[in-house]
């Protein structure tokens, strides 16, 4: 009896300090409770209740699905330097929760370390016109690498993304002035082809122009010559004792003081008249002695 009242007074001072305390746990979190340092269960989402001093909240751990962003610098097989933003959406297995709140001090830690491993690996490999064309390949390597490594740990690997390639100022710059010359090369060729195309359709309207207009000039000269013709054989007819000189002197005359009537009405007229001889010499004496008292 003095055994036991002596065990009483031991233990009552224990059972005075042990008191309880609630907690609440957010939806799509889960946490971890311990019992002097062991883990003991998991609370879910709502009102949860602790023994203290005895059992503590380890932690809390989230369902929901979160995005890593790693930058990443390296060089190309070009020896070209690009930084790579490859962003990595992960979410924890409700089936393997344990394992990820155990199992790595640092999740976001290992998982940028296999996003360095994997670029730094397979960029190198590529050109840098190759990279920016490799991006989706890149990409699914980059999971496959992460999701068998990560699930052992208890996360899944929704997707990995390769949002930017960054190449340096310098890089950039060359790489449009290159296109920026390839476009006015093409531009310029273009132009050259669109006058090309232009001279030849006017080479084909002037000569096109021509032969219509060598084609009226023959129907007008025939007609003329027809209507010469006709009108000769109607003169030698109705006056008798002329020839046929006679009549093509009449229209010549004719047309020739046709030609003066014409040349004196138009307004932009500049034509200069030279005394007519028979004589060759005396025509061109005449006309510079004219020319000069002109002066």
């Amino acid at each position: 009896a003095e055994k036991a009242r002596k065990a009483n007074h031991l233990h009552f001072p224990l059972k005075e300090m042990c008191f309880p305390c609630f907690f609440c746990v957010q939806t799509n979190e889960a946490s971890f409770i311990e019992r002097c340092g062991k883990y003991d269960r998991m609370g879910t989402a709502g009102v949860n209740l602790i023994i203290c001093p005895w059992e503590t909240v380890a932690g809390k751990i989230s369902y929901r699905v979160q995005q890593l962003d790693v930058r990443v610098e390296t060089k190309t097989k070009d020896n070209v330097f690009i930084t790579a933003v490859v962003s990595i959406q992960y979410q924890v297995l409700k089936t393997k929760v344990y394992d990820a709140f155990y199992s790595l001090t640092n999740p976001a830690q290992q998982i940028t370390a296999h996003v360095y491993d994997v670029m730094r690996s397979q960029l190198p490999t590529l050109d840098l016109d190759e990279v920016f064309e490799a991006k989706e390949e890149l990409a699914v390597k980059v999971k496959g690498a992460l999701q068998q490594t990560m699930e052992h740990f208890g996360f899944q690997i929704l997707q990995a993304l390769i949002t930017d390639l960054d190449p340096d100022q310098r890089v950039k710059n060359a790489m449009n002035e290159i296109n920026s010359s390839k476009r006015l090369k093409f531009a310029v060729a273009e132009q050259a082809e669109g006058a090309k195309i232009l001279q030849v359709k006017a080479a084909e309207a002037e000569a096109e122009s021509k032969y219509l207009s060598g084609v009226g000039v023959a129907k007008q000269r025939r007609a003329i010559v027809d209507g010469l013709r006709g009108s000769i054989l109607d003169f030698s007819t109705g006056v008798e004792g002329t020839t046929a000189k006679d009549v093509m002197d009449l229209l010549l005359l004719s047309q020739y003081f046709d030609m003066l009537r014409d040349t004196a009405g138009s307004p932009n007229c500049k034509t200069v008249f030279i005394p007519s001889s028979k004589n060759v010499g005396d025509e061109m004496r005449n006309a510079m002695m004219q020319g000069d008292a002109g002066k």
